[in-house]
């Protein structure tokens, strides 16, 4: 049985990205998922995130550098939050912005199951630094937070 899914550099758009979403519903015992550098845009990560909701065995995702887009309406980031089962989130190059990190910022806070997150190259600028400052706070299971070329500025890490 095939517990890993690679598609790295795959050409996949938003099409492709909710035609994956069948898959992270029926198959139960995919357990990560590497969907770097690809194209899913903001509709293909919010048919992702409708999968996430759903899914109960995923536990890594690689969603690096698929212009996932910016602000509170990221459907992916706000589907995030009824996951229960992600221990490891790449959400790097994503252009997510300081919208973006506010949003996963208040996930942050109920989040009992991330470990590992890395948002490295997303704009999220002192705003979203701070909210995520805030978030970790309160997180007690995250153990790593990656904000790597983020502008955070010197008002960015304070809580």
């Amino acid at each position: 049985m095939r517990t890993s899914f690679e598609l790295r550099s795959s050409g996949l758009g938003s099409k492709e990205g909710k035609i994956l979403t069948d898959v992270l519903c029926k198959i139960t015992t995919l357990t990560s998922l590497d969907l770097y550098d690809n194209k899913l845009g903001s509709e293909g990560g919010k048919a992702l995130a409708d999968a996430l909701c759903k899914n109960s065995t995923l536990t890594s995702l690689n969603l690096g550098k698929n212009k996932l887009g910016s602000g509170r309406e990221n459907a992916f980031v706000s589907a995030f939050c009824k996951n229960t089962t992600l221990t490891s989130l790449n959400l790097d190059s994503n252009k997510l912005g300081s919208e973006g990190g506010i949003a996963l910022a208040s996930t942050l806070c109920t989040n009992s199951t991330l470990k590992d997150l890395n948002l490295t190259n997303n704009n999220l600028e002192s705003e979203g630094g701070k909210a995520l400052a805030d978030a970790i706070c309160k997180n007690t299971t995250l153990k790593s937070l990656n904000l790597s070329s983020n502008k955070l500025g010197s008002k960015g890490g304070k809580h």
